[in-house]
């Protein structure tokens, strides 16, 4: 198997074929350099985004924290580098965990400033918490040394994280099947992110197969 494919192939015998692993990855990587654009300040804003009561500087924050998180998620999968580089996964590790709670603060903020109701509103914060959650207990698990939990719980935290993308996907197929926008969004506040949920604990629970502690002793916030 080339380093490349060994770089993503997370476990032997997976739910998930090869090509949604790579696609997956490459949407997450595409999705977050894209997003990169709150920053810079370019490129068109959907109007229910600027129509948020919190979109001045608040959705800098979200948007780069998130995307630097989702873009992270993908290497701190790799077998290669948590094996080969066990201090990038570390270092990548804990910038993933500042990118997932700044981001899930700021998505909490962006949540109650929405005007697409209290339905998109709820959904998007209960992702916010849920995210904020997986995300520390990951952190608290690792500094536990309790490596196994803490892979699980950033598996379920790259759930939320990856809600990003399922968001794009989710919001133009609806336009193209002649959706009401304002009604979607509500439905989609919640579409977003509980299949991956469910995905993720269904992958869990199934087990993975049993990983050997890191070759030193220091705690990381790294994916497993």
């Amino acid at each position: 198997m080339s380093g490349i494919a060994r770089a993503f192939n997370m476990t032997p015998g997976s739910t998930l074929s090869k090509a949604a692993r790579y696609s997956g990855a490459l949407l997450a990587v595409c999705v977050g350099l894209v997003s990169y654009r709150y920053m810079a300040k370019v490129g068109p804003v959907p109007a229910n985004v600027l129509a948020n009561r919190y979109f001045d500087h608040w959705i800098v924050v979200h948007a780069v924290a998130a995307s630097t998180a989702l873009m992270l998620g993908v290497m701190q999968f790799s077998n290669v580098v948590r094996r080969r580089w066990p201090r990038l996964h570390r270092a990548s590790g804990w910038l993933y965990v500042v990118g997932c709670v700044a981001g899930g603060a700021a998505a909490l903020v962006l949540s109650a400033g929405l005007s697409t109701g209290p339905v998109a509103a709820s959904g998007f914060g209960a992702l916010g918490v849920l995210w904020l959650n997986a995300t520390l207990q990951g952190l608290r698990t690792a500094r536990a040394r309790d490596f196994s939990r803490h892979r699980a719980w950033m598996i379920r935290s790259y759930a939320f994280t990856f809600a990003a993308v399922t968001l794009r996907i989710y919001l133009p197929m609806s336009q193209m099947l002649g959706i009401d926008f304002a009604l979607a969004y509500r439905y989609i506040a919640w579409l977003a992110w509980v299949p991956n949920m469910v995905i993720a604990e269904v992958y869990v629970r199934q087990g993975a197969r049993p990983r050997h502690d890191p070759p030193d002793d220091a705690s990381h916030p790294g994916h497993g």
